[in-house]
């Protein structure tokens, strides 16, 4: 820990040029008297620091003293720094060593692209997440990672969505993947093929002294962009003739995603009453039922039949819900 210590304070000298013992100390989140036995260590080990006494002194490193990265243009050190995900990288308790390599980085650049690199961060921040969903709270990822990191497996009791829910596997964990905010990990079960599990539904988890090894073959990235097409090729299997009304319209990207936007925009056909008539596709009965709920009266179902009835019969209870609270209340 203290040599990790004596590297940042040193790269932060090298990045700043002059910084005083309580700046160091609230960057490093030390007592100034660790800074004073720090900057003595590195003085000790040959490190040409010293210290300038009064106002506007601090310590400093002598002119020159600067270790350089090469071979970076401007673009891969501006790259570089866009990557960096501070919040996922704390997640899986790799918080502290992201600051750390980024400084080191930040030190071993020549100046014009450390300015370079400066200027992203001042000027881009990623939050992977949507708005309208509050982050998974995922206690045991640090245990899946650390076993995804060395290769051992899991016992885990997870919950899914069909019957039996709460189930107790043994995991080979693979690797993990951040989709849209959320943690999955990829991994085989007793040796078979690799599947995806979410790592918030992880009820329990224990790391075992089991060792295993990935198929060679076995390609994180490619596996996953197979499970996304796979996906979008099982999500819109039916279809649903709707009415759109034109406020309607406008709100089908909103409320029902691009995918039944487009097929509006590029299929719809406005008939005399000024409503839209279009064919959408949608994942099921039950899961369009709940989405065209969202579009209210502004859109009318005409098929399939099933859908139409689930629709007319949700409205009818709402309506006898409403009729009776609006007689008590008379």
């Amino acid at each position: 820990m203290r040599a990790a210590r004596l590297i940042s304070l040193l790269l932060l000298l090298q990045n700043r040029c002059r910084m005083t013992a309580d700046q160091l100390a609230a960057e490093l989140e030390v007592s100034v008297r660790t800074v004073y036995r720090d900057v003595e260590a590195l003085s000790a080990a040959g490190i040409p620091l010293y210290g300038d006494a009064g106002h506007g002194g601090g310590y400093r490193l002598l002119d020159g003293y600067r270790t350089r990265l090469t071979g970076f243009t401007a673009d891969e050190a501006q790259a570089i720094f866009l990557a960096g995900l501070p919040g996922p990288a704390a997640e899986l308790g790799l918080g502290e060593v992201l600051t750390a390599a980024r400084l080191k980085l930040r030190a071993a650049l020549p100046a014009e692209l450390r300015e370079q690199a400066g200027r992203v961060q001042a000027r881009f921040h990623l939050d992977a997440p949507g708005w309208y969903g509050n982050a998974d709270e995922t206690p045991h990822l640090a245990t899946v990672a650390a076993a995804v990191w060395n290769r051992h497996a899991l016992w885990v009791r997870y919950r899914r969505w069909a019957a039996p829910t709460d189930v107790e596997r043994r995991l080979e964990p693979y690797g993990l993947v951040l989709k849209a905010g959320r943690w999955y990990v990829v991994a085989a079960e007793d040796g078979g093929a690799p599947r995806t599990y979410r790592v918030d539904q992880i009820l329990a988890v224990q790391l075992l002294a089991e060792s295993f090894e990935p198929p060679a073959s076995f390609d994180l990235a490619a596996h996953w962009q197979d499970q996304l097409a796979d996906f979008h090729a099982r999500l819109h299997t039916e279809e649903a003739v709707v009415r759109l009304s034109p406020r309607g319209v406008g709100r089908v990207r909103e409320r029902l995603g691009h995918v039944a936007a487009r097929a509006v925009a590029d299929g719809g056909v406005i008939e005399a009453d000024g409503w839209t008539r279009a064919v959408v596709p949608i994942e099921s009965v039950d899961h369009a039922h709940g989405e065209f709920l969202k579009l209210g009266a502004d859109v009318e179902v005409l098929q399939p039949g099933a859908l139409r009835a689930r629709l007319a019969e949700t409205v009818h209870d709402l309506a006898v819900l409403y009729g009776r609270q609006a007689a008590r209340s008379q």
